[in-house]
This record gives structure tokens, sequence and C-alpha cells, in this order.
């Protein structure tokens, strides 16, 4: 009986020992090459995983960046901070990282916008823009107010106010995803630093908006003729700001007649230095 047993554990001792000799044999040959670059890259990354970058997460921007096919500041979530720190361990030189905030060019609320139907369809604005009606809003232009673009950011920086998506740009991180999913097209990612932004998107005759919404941009082109510096132009009947051409003088905000170009709080800008308003 106890030569049995010793049998036993003899036979279970040498099947151990051949199987953790071909583990360790298998996985010496198996054994995937660790990118130390794409790894020290990856841990400067936020770890967001919002694909605002283009990639499908941080781990294939880091990958990317580490073989050269992405540049240092590639992320728009860790910005300037993220960017210098990758620059750093791949031994290159890094642009300039201008922070990029959501805005939604849509001033349509529900005193100022018309409705032509009654929607009763899913509250979702993927959904009502595969349906005829705008969602009830007589401007083919105008945000749904559903919250789609709510459901999707990561930080809470999308709220509903009155019929329309409104951005909170200190809680933005510039992820872009509400961008990505709005069917209307109406968020934008503008820089940090902006001025002024006209919110509207709308690109039908000024006759034709304002039977619609009394808060739409109707093409006069005042803004074009007051502003010192052509940064405000109208283009298909829509306002429109270069903002590497603005000074934040907010000429064009204070002339607008229908008030759709917004006046954000931002610093003004002269001769290239930023002084506060």
């Amino acid at each position: 009986m106890i030569e049995a047993i010793g049998i036993a554990a003899a036979i279970v001792g040498g099947v151990s020992l051949l199987i953790g000799l071909m583990l360790g044999f298998a996985g010496k040959i198996f054994t995937v090459k660790v990118d130390e670059k794409a790894e020290a890259v990856r841990a400067a990354l936020p770890g967001s995983n919002c694909g605002g970058c283009g990639y499908a997460g941080c781990d294939a921007l880091a990958a990317a960046i580490a073989a050269g096919e992405a540049p240092p500041n590639a992320c728009p979530v860790g910005g300037s901070t993220a960017a210098k720190e990758i620059a750093a361990i791949m031994g290159v030189e890094t642009g300039a990282v201008l922070r990029q905030v959501a805005y939604v060019q849509c001033a349509g609320t529900c005193d100022k916008a018309q409705i032509s139907a009654n929607y009763y369809g899913t509250r979702d604005c993927r959904q009502a823009a595969m349906s005829p009606g705008n969602a009830g809003k007589a401007c083919s232009f105008a945000c749904y107010g559903f919250g789609t673009c709510v459901t999707v950011c990561p930080n809470d920086a999308i709220s509903l106010m009155d019929g329309v998506a409104v951005v909170d740009e200190d809680k933005c991180i510039s992820c872009g995803q509400c961008v990505a999913i709005c069917p209307q097209h109406i968020i934008t990612m503008i820089p940090d630093n902006s001025a002024v932004e006209v919110r509207c998107s709308s690109n039908a005759p000024g006759k034709e908006v304002k039977a619609v919404c009394s808060a739409g941009c109707i093409g006069c082109g005042i803004c074009q003729k007051v502003c010192p510096v052509a940064a405000a132009k109208v283009d298909n009947h829509l306002a429109r700001i270069d903002h590497a051409l603005c000074i934040g003088c907010g000429a064009c905000a204070a002339k607008c007649p229908v008030k759709v170009i917004e006046l954000l709080a931002k610093p003004v800008r002269e001769g290239g230095n930023e002084i506060k308003q």
C-alpha cells in the first residue's frame, strides 16, 4: 500500500515537473516583447480611452506614437502636459497644444425656435434624424434637444437647457465624442481662448431663418463689415469666425442684430499679448 502511494506520488511529481518545464520552454518561445517606449508613452497618457485622438484607445495611440506614426501632442485630453512628457520620452520637440472645447452652434431655445410638429418617437437624436419632421423643430439645422450628446460625454460636461445642449467648458476634456455622435453636426471644437462664436448652424437664407427662429443668423454681413481684422465672414448665409485672426474686440457681437454671435468670457488679444476684458 505504501509502495503504491509512493509510486503514485513519484508519477504525479514527475508529470508536474515535465509540465513545468514545458510551460517554461513555451513561455520563452511565445514571449511577446514589450516596447518599453510605448509603455512609457502609455503611462503619460490620461487613460480616458475616449478615441478623441482618432485611435481605438490610449494603448493604440501609445503604440502609434512610439512607432512614429502619431505626434507627441496627438492626445487632446492630455493637452500640453502630456505632450511635453511624451515628447521628452520620444526625444523630440512637441508643437504648441491649444486646448479645444466643444461648442453647440444653436441658440434655438424653446422660446425662440418654432415647432412645426409634435414628435412622438424615441427621444434619441440619432433616431429622430431618421424620422421625417426634424424631431418637430421648424428649423432643419436645430438642436433636437434629446441629449444623445449628454449620454456619451465621459465627464458630464454637457447638459440640456431649455431644449438645447450646452457645454460646460471647464469640464470638457476635448474628447470630441459629442461632435462625432451629433446627427445634426452642430457641435464643433473651438479653441479654448476663443473670444466670440456664432451660435447658429443654419445655411438657410435670412428670410427663411427668421420664419422659424428668432435667434438664427440671417447672413446680413454686418459682422463682416465691422470686424477690423476680417475674422468674421459670411459664407453660405452663415456668419463664421476665423479664430486665428480674431482679436476678441467684440465688435461683431455688439453689432449683430439678432445677437447670435456670443461674446465669450475670454481674454482679448492685442498685438499677440493677452489682456483681460
